[in-house]
Protein backbone atom coordinates (compact mmCIF):
# COMPACT_ATOMS: atom_id res chain seq x y z
CA UNK A 1 0.00 0.00 0.00
CA UNK A 2 1.15 3.53 -0.81
CA UNK A 3 1.29 6.25 1.83
CA UNK A 4 -0.11 9.29 0.02
CA UNK A 5 1.07 12.91 0.47
CA UNK A 6 0.60 16.10 -1.52
CA UNK A 7 4.29 17.03 -1.24
CA UNK A 8 7.36 14.97 -0.40
CA UNK A 9 10.68 16.70 0.19
CA UNK A 10 13.98 14.81 0.23
CA UNK A 11 16.63 16.60 2.29
CA UNK A 12 16.00 18.49 5.53
CA UNK A 13 18.69 21.12 5.16
CA UNK A 14 18.05 24.86 4.93
CA UNK A 15 16.27 24.75 1.54
CA UNK A 16 14.29 21.57 2.22
CA UNK A 17 12.94 22.71 5.58
CA UNK A 18 12.00 26.10 4.13
CA UNK A 19 10.03 24.51 1.28
CA UNK A 20 8.29 22.15 3.75
CA UNK A 21 7.21 25.07 5.95
CA UNK A 22 5.82 27.03 3.00
CA UNK A 23 3.99 24.08 1.43
CA UNK A 24 2.58 23.14 4.85
CA UNK A 25 1.34 26.70 5.44
CA UNK A 26 -0.69 26.36 2.23
CA UNK A 27 -2.52 23.41 3.75
CA UNK A 28 -0.62 20.81 1.75
CA UNK A 29 0.01 17.42 3.36
CA UNK A 30 3.81 17.45 3.56
CA UNK A 31 6.36 14.74 4.31
CA UNK A 32 10.02 15.71 4.82
CA UNK A 33 12.70 13.02 4.64
CA UNK A 34 16.30 13.14 5.76
CA UNK A 35 18.90 10.37 5.77
CA UNK A 36 20.67 11.65 8.91
CA UNK A 37 19.83 11.48 12.59
CA UNK A 38 20.55 15.17 13.27
CA UNK A 39 18.71 17.75 11.21
CA UNK A 40 20.41 20.88 9.81
CA UNK A 41 24.05 19.95 10.47
CA UNK A 42 25.33 22.39 7.84
CA UNK A 43 23.39 25.17 9.57
CA UNK A 44 24.77 24.10 12.96
CA UNK A 45 28.46 24.14 11.93
CA UNK A 46 28.29 27.28 9.78
CA UNK A 47 29.76 30.60 10.84
CA UNK A 48 31.80 29.03 13.62
CA UNK A 49 28.57 27.70 15.19
CA UNK A 50 26.72 31.02 14.94
CA UNK A 51 25.30 30.63 11.40
CA UNK A 52 25.88 33.44 8.93
CA UNK A 53 22.20 33.13 7.94
CA UNK A 54 21.97 35.92 5.33
CA UNK A 55 23.57 39.15 4.14
CA UNK A 56 22.19 42.69 4.05
CA UNK A 57 23.67 43.18 0.56
CA UNK A 58 21.94 40.36 -1.33
CA UNK A 59 22.14 41.04 -5.09
CA UNK A 60 22.09 38.70 -8.13
CA UNK A 61 25.70 39.70 -8.93
CA UNK A 62 26.82 37.91 -5.75
CA UNK A 63 25.90 34.54 -7.26
CA UNK A 64 27.56 32.34 -9.88
CA UNK A 65 25.44 30.43 -12.40
CA UNK A 66 25.59 29.62 -16.13
CA UNK A 67 22.41 31.73 -16.26
CA UNK A 68 23.01 34.71 -13.92
CA UNK A 69 19.45 36.02 -14.40
CA UNK A 70 17.88 32.81 -13.09
CA UNK A 71 18.37 33.90 -9.46
CA UNK A 72 16.41 37.15 -9.78
CA UNK A 73 12.87 35.74 -9.52
CA UNK A 74 13.46 33.73 -6.32
CA UNK A 75 15.29 36.62 -4.64
CA UNK A 76 12.44 38.96 -5.56
CA UNK A 77 9.84 36.58 -4.13
CA UNK A 78 11.72 36.08 -0.84
CA UNK A 79 14.64 38.29 0.14
CA UNK A 80 16.96 38.81 3.11
CA UNK A 81 14.49 41.19 4.81
CA UNK A 82 11.79 38.49 4.69
CA UNK A 83 14.10 36.05 6.46
CA UNK A 84 15.11 38.70 9.01
CA UNK A 85 11.37 39.17 9.78
CA UNK A 86 11.17 35.44 10.54
CA UNK A 87 14.25 35.69 12.81
CA UNK A 88 12.69 38.67 14.63
CA UNK A 89 9.37 36.82 15.02
CA UNK A 90 11.26 34.15 17.00
CA UNK A 91 13.19 36.78 19.02
CA UNK A 92 16.57 35.52 17.83
CA UNK A 93 19.20 38.17 18.53
CA UNK A 94 21.74 38.76 15.77
CA UNK A 95 24.50 41.12 14.71
CA UNK A 96 26.25 42.32 11.56
CA UNK A 97 29.86 41.17 11.57
CA UNK A 98 31.25 42.85 8.43
CA UNK A 99 30.28 43.43 4.80
CA UNK A 100 26.59 42.92 5.66
CA UNK A 101 27.08 39.42 7.11
CA UNK A 102 24.46 38.57 9.74
CA UNK A 103 25.17 36.07 12.55
CA UNK A 104 23.23 34.80 15.56
CA UNK A 105 24.43 36.38 18.82
CA UNK A 106 24.06 33.06 20.56
CA UNK A 107 24.02 29.85 18.52
CA UNK A 108 23.16 28.40 15.10
CA UNK A 109 20.97 25.89 16.96
CA UNK A 110 18.43 28.73 17.37
CA UNK A 111 17.92 28.77 13.57
CA UNK A 112 17.43 24.99 13.49
CA UNK A 113 14.97 25.14 16.42
CA UNK A 114 13.08 27.99 14.74
CA UNK A 115 12.74 26.04 11.47
CA UNK A 116 11.63 22.85 13.23
CA UNK A 117 9.03 24.81 15.23
CA UNK A 118 7.73 26.40 12.00
CA UNK A 119 7.56 22.88 10.49
CA UNK A 120 5.56 21.66 13.46
CA UNK A 121 3.16 24.62 13.19
CA UNK A 122 2.71 23.90 9.47
CA UNK A 123 1.89 20.22 10.32
CA UNK A 124 4.89 18.91 8.37
CA UNK A 125 5.71 15.26 9.06
CA UNK A 126 9.47 14.80 9.48
CA UNK A 127 11.10 11.39 9.06
CA UNK A 128 14.78 11.15 10.01
CA UNK A 129 17.23 8.33 9.20
CA UNK A 130 15.26 7.56 6.06
CA UNK A 131 17.12 6.21 3.03
CA UNK A 132 15.38 6.72 -0.30
CA UNK A 133 16.18 3.73 -2.50
CA UNK A 134 14.12 4.48 -5.61
CA UNK A 135 12.00 7.15 -7.29
CA UNK A 136 9.66 6.54 -10.21
CA UNK A 137 7.10 8.66 -12.04
CA UNK A 138 3.70 7.19 -12.94
CA UNK A 139 0.62 9.05 -14.23
CA UNK A 140 2.09 12.42 -13.24
CA UNK A 141 2.69 11.23 -9.70
CA UNK A 142 5.94 10.27 -8.00
CA UNK A 143 6.49 6.95 -6.26
CA UNK A 144 9.21 6.97 -3.61
CA UNK A 145 10.60 3.84 -1.98
CA UNK A 146 12.25 4.50 1.38
CA UNK A 147 13.11 2.21 4.30
CA UNK A 148 11.02 -0.55 2.64
CA UNK A 149 7.89 1.65 2.52
CA UNK A 150 6.26 3.12 -0.60
CA UNK A 151 5.02 6.71 -0.83
CA UNK A 152 3.03 8.56 -3.45
CA UNK A 153 2.97 12.32 -4.06
CA UNK A 154 1.92 14.95 -6.61
CA UNK A 155 4.94 17.17 -5.94
CA UNK A 156 8.46 15.99 -5.19
CA UNK A 157 11.14 18.45 -4.04
CA UNK A 158 14.81 17.46 -4.20
CA UNK A 159 16.77 19.45 -1.62
CA UNK A 160 19.70 17.11 -1.02
CA UNK A 161 22.51 19.67 -1.32
CA UNK A 162 25.84 19.33 -3.09
CA UNK A 163 29.07 17.44 -2.48
CA UNK A 164 30.71 19.75 0.06
CA UNK A 165 31.48 18.53 3.60
CA UNK A 166 30.97 14.77 3.02
CA UNK A 167 31.52 14.04 6.73
CA UNK A 168 28.02 15.40 7.45
CA UNK A 169 26.38 13.30 4.75
CA UNK A 170 26.88 15.07 1.40
CA UNK A 171 26.28 12.76 -1.59
CA UNK A 172 25.54 12.66 -5.32
CA UNK A 173 21.88 11.76 -4.62
CA UNK A 174 20.34 14.95 -6.06
CA UNK A 175 22.41 14.81 -9.25
CA UNK A 176 21.61 11.10 -9.68
CA UNK A 177 17.87 11.86 -9.52
CA UNK A 178 18.26 14.74 -12.00
CA UNK A 179 20.09 12.40 -14.42
CA UNK A 180 17.44 9.72 -13.98
CA UNK A 181 14.84 12.25 -15.18
CA UNK A 182 17.11 13.37 -18.06
CA UNK A 183 17.99 16.79 -16.64
CA UNK A 184 21.33 18.28 -17.63
CA UNK A 185 24.00 18.74 -14.94
CA UNK A 186 26.56 21.55 -15.07
CA UNK A 187 29.95 20.13 -14.04
CA UNK A 188 30.38 20.20 -10.26
CA UNK A 189 33.50 21.50 -8.50
CA UNK A 190 34.43 22.42 -4.92
CA UNK A 191 33.87 26.15 -4.25
CA UNK A 192 34.71 28.51 -1.40
CA UNK A 193 37.67 26.24 -0.73
CA UNK A 194 41.34 26.75 0.28
CA UNK A 195 43.81 26.52 -2.62
CA UNK A 196 46.87 24.28 -2.70
CA UNK A 197 50.30 24.90 -4.23
CA UNK A 198 53.46 23.24 -5.51
CA UNK A 199 56.44 22.59 -3.25
CA UNK A 200 58.16 26.00 -3.53
CA UNK A 201 55.14 28.09 -2.52
CA UNK A 202 53.97 25.39 -0.10
CA UNK A 203 57.26 25.67 1.79
CA UNK A 204 56.70 29.42 2.10
CA UNK A 205 53.11 28.87 3.27
CA UNK A 206 54.29 26.37 5.90
CA UNK A 207 56.89 28.86 7.13
CA UNK A 208 54.19 31.54 7.41
CA UNK A 209 51.44 29.21 8.70
CA UNK A 210 48.95 31.08 10.89
CA UNK A 211 49.83 34.51 9.47
CA UNK A 212 46.91 36.54 8.15
CA UNK A 213 46.67 39.93 6.46
CA UNK A 214 44.27 41.92 4.27
CA UNK A 215 44.96 41.29 0.60
CA UNK A 216 43.34 41.72 -2.80
CA UNK A 217 43.20 38.35 -4.53
CA UNK A 218 42.24 38.50 -8.20
CA UNK A 219 41.63 36.22 -11.15
CA UNK A 220 41.08 37.82 -14.56
CA UNK A 221 38.90 40.86 -13.79
CA UNK A 222 37.35 39.41 -10.63
CA UNK A 223 38.86 40.42 -7.30
CA UNK A 224 38.11 40.24 -3.59
CA UNK A 225 39.65 42.42 -0.89
CA UNK A 226 39.36 40.55 2.40
CA UNK A 227 41.55 38.58 4.79
CA UNK A 228 44.08 36.05 3.50
CA UNK A 229 45.59 33.29 5.61
CA UNK A 230 48.77 31.26 5.15
CA UNK A 231 48.31 27.63 6.25
CA UNK A 232 50.54 24.56 6.29
CA UNK A 233 48.53 23.30 3.28
CA UNK A 234 48.47 26.50 1.17
CA UNK A 235 46.39 29.70 1.14
CA UNK A 236 42.99 30.26 2.73
CA UNK A 237 41.00 33.11 4.29
CA UNK A 238 37.95 34.89 2.83
CA UNK A 239 39.66 36.48 -0.21
CA UNK A 240 41.14 33.13 -1.31
CA UNK A 241 37.90 31.20 -0.66
CA UNK A 242 36.00 33.76 -2.75
CA UNK A 243 38.39 33.59 -5.72
CA UNK A 244 38.38 29.76 -5.61
CA UNK A 245 34.82 29.81 -6.98
CA UNK A 246 36.09 31.54 -10.15
CA UNK A 247 39.63 30.19 -10.56
CA UNK A 248 40.29 27.58 -13.27
CA UNK A 249 43.03 24.95 -12.95
CA UNK A 250 46.26 25.80 -14.78
CA UNK A 251 45.91 29.57 -14.33
CA UNK A 252 47.59 32.10 -12.05
CA UNK A 253 45.92 34.19 -9.41
CA UNK A 254 47.30 37.61 -8.49
CA UNK A 255 47.75 38.72 -4.90
CA UNK A 256 48.22 42.31 -3.72
CA UNK A 257 49.70 42.04 -0.23
CA UNK A 258 49.54 45.80 0.36
CA UNK A 259 46.29 47.03 -1.26
CA UNK A 260 46.48 50.60 0.04
CA UNK A 261 50.00 51.36 -1.19
CA UNK A 262 51.75 51.56 -4.57
CA UNK A 263 54.92 49.90 -3.32
CA UNK A 264 57.26 51.08 -6.08
CA UNK A 265 56.27 54.72 -5.57
CA UNK A 266 56.56 54.25 -1.81
CA UNK A 267 60.07 52.76 -2.14
CA UNK A 268 61.17 55.51 -4.55
CA UNK A 269 60.03 58.07 -2.00
CA UNK A 270 61.75 56.27 0.90
CA UNK A 271 64.99 56.25 -1.13
CA UNK A 272 64.82 60.03 -1.51
CA UNK A 273 63.83 60.67 2.12
CA UNK A 274 66.45 58.47 3.80
CA UNK A 275 68.84 56.62 1.45
CA UNK A 276 70.63 54.93 4.35
CA UNK A 277 67.61 52.91 5.49
CA UNK A 278 67.89 49.14 5.35
CA UNK A 279 65.44 47.77 2.77
CA UNK A 280 64.13 44.99 5.03
CA UNK A 281 63.31 47.52 7.77
CA UNK A 282 61.32 49.58 5.25
CA UNK A 283 59.31 46.51 4.21
CA UNK A 284 58.79 45.61 7.90
CA UNK A 285 56.76 48.87 8.17
CA UNK A 286 54.31 47.52 5.60
CA UNK A 287 54.21 43.73 6.00
CA UNK A 288 54.55 41.29 8.89
CA UNK A 289 58.26 40.60 9.54
CA UNK A 290 58.27 36.94 8.55
CA UNK A 291 56.59 37.69 5.22
CA UNK A 292 58.75 40.77 4.55
CA UNK A 293 61.95 38.77 5.10
CA UNK A 294 60.88 36.03 2.68
CA UNK A 295 59.90 38.53 -0.05
CA UNK A 296 63.16 40.50 0.26
CA UNK A 297 65.14 37.26 0.06
CA UNK A 298 63.05 36.07 -2.91
CA UNK A 299 63.90 39.13 -5.04
CA UNK A 300 67.46 39.48 -3.73
CA UNK A 301 66.88 42.83 -2.01
CA UNK A 302 69.25 43.48 0.91
CA UNK A 303 71.29 46.34 2.36
CA UNK A 304 70.67 50.09 2.18
CA UNK A 305 67.93 51.27 -0.16
CA UNK A 306 70.40 53.70 -1.80
CA UNK A 307 72.36 50.69 -3.09
CA UNK A 308 69.34 49.17 -4.82
CA UNK A 309 68.51 49.99 -8.45
CA UNK A 310 65.07 51.23 -9.40
CA UNK A 311 64.72 48.04 -11.46
CA UNK A 312 65.16 45.95 -8.31
CA UNK A 313 62.81 48.20 -6.33
CA UNK A 314 60.22 47.79 -9.08
CA UNK A 315 60.64 44.00 -8.90
CA UNK A 316 60.19 44.16 -5.11
CA UNK A 317 57.11 46.38 -5.50
CA UNK A 318 55.59 43.95 -7.99
CA UNK A 319 56.25 41.00 -5.70
CA UNK A 320 54.15 42.79 -3.06
CA UNK A 321 51.46 44.46 -5.21
CA UNK A 322 51.15 41.84 -7.94
CA UNK A 323 52.41 38.49 -6.64
CA UNK A 324 51.53 35.87 -9.26
CA UNK A 325 50.97 32.37 -7.92
CA UNK A 326 49.70 29.26 -9.68
CA UNK A 327 47.57 26.97 -7.50
CA UNK A 328 47.88 23.27 -8.31
CA UNK A 329 44.41 22.54 -6.97
CA UNK A 330 42.17 22.95 -3.96
CA UNK A 331 41.57 21.03 -0.75
CA UNK A 332 38.48 19.57 -2.42
CA UNK A 333 34.98 18.87 -1.14
CA UNK A 334 36.29 17.90 2.30
CA UNK A 335 36.78 21.56 3.25
CA UNK A 336 34.72 23.29 0.51
CA UNK A 337 31.82 25.32 1.87
CA UNK A 338 29.68 24.79 -1.23
CA UNK A 339 29.51 23.03 -4.61
CA UNK A 340 29.84 24.92 -7.88
CA UNK A 341 27.61 23.71 -10.72
CA UNK A 342 24.69 21.32 -10.38
CA UNK A 343 21.26 20.96 -11.98
CA UNK A 344 21.20 23.19 -15.06
CA UNK A 345 18.94 26.20 -14.45
CA UNK A 346 17.71 25.94 -18.07
CA UNK A 347 15.92 22.78 -16.92
CA UNK A 348 13.96 24.68 -14.24
CA UNK A 349 11.37 27.44 -14.03
CA UNK A 350 12.95 30.45 -12.30
CA UNK A 351 9.47 31.38 -11.01
CA UNK A 352 8.73 28.06 -9.27
CA UNK A 353 11.96 25.96 -9.28
CA UNK A 354 9.94 23.21 -11.00
CA UNK A 355 11.38 21.03 -13.76
CA UNK A 356 10.23 22.17 -17.20
CA UNK A 357 10.19 18.54 -18.45
CA UNK A 358 8.54 16.96 -15.41
CA UNK A 359 5.64 18.84 -13.76
CA UNK A 360 5.66 18.38 -10.00
CA UNK A 361 9.43 17.75 -9.76
CA UNK A 362 11.41 20.55 -8.06
CA UNK A 363 15.10 21.12 -7.36
CA UNK A 364 16.21 23.72 -4.81
CA UNK A 365 19.23 24.93 -2.86
CA UNK A 366 22.81 23.82 -3.44
CA UNK A 367 21.91 20.95 -5.81
CA UNK A 368 21.05 23.63 -8.42
CA UNK A 369 23.70 25.47 -10.48
CA UNK A 370 23.61 28.56 -8.25
CA UNK A 371 26.56 29.32 -5.97
CA UNK A 372 26.70 32.36 -3.72
CA UNK A 373 29.67 34.34 -2.51
CA UNK A 374 30.96 33.82 1.02
CA UNK A 375 29.01 35.68 3.68
CA UNK A 376 25.45 34.35 3.98
CA UNK A 377 24.59 34.34 0.28
CA UNK A 378 24.26 30.54 -0.01
CA UNK A 379 21.88 30.41 2.94
CA UNK A 380 19.78 33.15 1.36
CA UNK A 381 19.63 31.10 -1.86
CA UNK A 382 18.41 28.15 0.24
CA UNK A 383 15.70 30.27 1.93
CA UNK A 384 14.61 31.92 -1.35
CA UNK A 385 14.56 28.81 -3.55
CA UNK A 386 12.91 26.81 -0.75
CA UNK A 387 10.24 29.48 -0.24
CA UNK A 388 9.48 29.60 -3.98
CA UNK A 389 9.14 25.80 -4.36
CA UNK A 390 6.88 25.78 -1.29
CA UNK A 391 4.47 28.18 -3.03
CA UNK A 392 4.05 25.96 -6.09
CA UNK A 393 4.49 22.37 -4.85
Amino acid sequence: MFKKYDVIIIGAGAAGIMSAIEAGKRGRKVLLFDHTKKIGEKIRISGGGRCNFTNLNIHPNKFISKNPKFIISALNQYNQHDFIKLINKHNIKFHEKKLGQLFCDDSAQQIIDMLLLECQNAKVILKKETIVSNIEKKDNQYIIEANSDKYLCDSLIIATGGLSVPKIGASTFGYDIAKKFNLNIIETLPALVPLTFSEKILEMCKELSGLSLDAIVSYNKIFFEEGMLFTHRGLSGPSVLQISSYWKLGNDIKINLSPKLDMFKFLENEKKLDPKQDISKIIFKILPKRLASIICKEVGASGNISELSNKLLNKLGNQINAWLVKPVGSEGYRTAEVTLGGVDTNELSSKSMMSIKHPGLFFIGEVVDVTGHLGGYNFQWAWSSGFVAGQYA
